[in-house]
């Protein structure tokens, strides 16, 4: 069955911040007081990946017995949570993918999708960040076009650093001003 997204719903939170503590290491993770205040914030939004998950829940013989991970017949696989500012800047809160559920294009719908909204809102770039020793995140945004433009020490509450990364996602109304008109 293919992925889809939807748009959060209240219901679903207990399931995100069981995947969110999966997918981070305490320090990293957010509480659910934390999670709920970002979902929560005027300008956000959360966008829900849900599918069949081709790979066998550990412990489980029939997920779909499990109705905390189960929404309409189907497996809430991930979730993605941002934002935009006022001054045009989207912000990737977190993205999160089950661990069990990883490889199947969640990640990448879901941060198309953020992206294609942040545009929509009027967002010139977007920015996230992540643990510097995250490789596998730090593949997969180089392989979304994201690039590094800062380190922040002791970004997290276990002290480790994090990488701020950024992607344009249109260029700014300022540029197209100022470039020279070719009409004669």
């Amino acid at each position: 069955m293919p992925l889809t997204l939807r748009e959060f719903r209240t219901d679903d939170f207990e399931t995100l911040w069981s995947i969110d503590q999966q997918c981070f290491a305490p320090g990293i993770a957010y509480s659910r007081r934390e999670l709920q205040a970002y979902i929560q914030l005027r300008s956000a939004f959360t966008l829900i990946a849900e599918g069949e998950n081709e790979k066998p829940l550990a412990g489980k013989k029939h997920a779909k017995s499990d109705s905390s991970r189960i929404t309409s017949g189907r497996e809430i696989l991930g979730y993605l949570v941002a934002h935009a500012n006022r001054r045009g800047i989207g912000h990737i809160i977190t993205i999160d993918v089950r661990p069990d559920a990883r490889r199947q294009k969640a990640g990448s719908l879901l941060l198309a999708a953020a992206e294609e909204r942040l545009r929509k809102m009027s967002c010139q770039s977007v920015v996230l960040e992540t643990a510097v020793d995250n490789s596998a995140a730090l593949a997969f945004y180089k392989c979304h076009g994201y690039s590094v433009v800062k380190t922040v020490p002791r970004y997290y509450s276990n002290g480790v650093d994090a990488l701020v990364l950024e992607k344009v996602l249109q260029e700014s109304r300022r540029q197209d001003l100022l470039s020279p008109s070719r009409a004669g």
